[in-house]
């Protein structure tokens, strides 16, 4: 019992890994966009990172399509739901960087800062509702 246990959480330790890894080559695409936009082609904070987390929100369900997530469900509806989850993500990231941009100082002067706490934040908000958009599953208690 304690063997299953065990293996069941590194199973878990293992996959988040993985979606850190995958996260981590999106999330790098992401802020070199963000930087590009917000401070060499003059776009706000706000539509900067619109865009730039879109791109890296398909380059993201396709690296955890391929890497971290067994797909239980057709395709294009679980891109369509992965789509859903990271425009929440995206909403939530913005308004982090919104609020941090606009209260402090600091993060007014250097808005990428703000992007790197927001996408901390929305690390665990993704993971969880991915890991359901792909495998049907919230927590690994569902495991079969």
């Amino acid at each position: 019992m304690l063997k299953k246990l065990i293996q069941k959480y590194k199973s878990l330790f293992i996959k988040k890994l993985k979606f850190g890894a995958t996260s981590g080559v999106a999330t790098l695409l992401d802020l070199a966009l963000f930087t590009l936009l917000s401070s060499y082609l003059g776009f706000s904070n706000v539509r900067a990172n619109i865009i730039s987390s879109s791109c890296g929100m398909v380059i993201n369900f396709l690296l955890q399509k391929r890497f971290v997530f067994t797909l239980r469900r057709n395709a294009l509806v679980a891109f369509l739901l992965s789509a859903l989850v990271s425009i929440g993500g995206i909403f939530l990231s913005t308004l982090i960087i919104k609020g941090l941009t606009d209260q402090v100082s600091f993060f007014s002067s250097f808005p990428l800062a703000a992007k790197v706490i927001a996408t901390g934040i929305v690390f665990f908000y993704n993971f969880y509702l991915k890991k359901f958009v792909f495998e049907r599953q919230i927590s690994e208690n569902q495991l079969k």
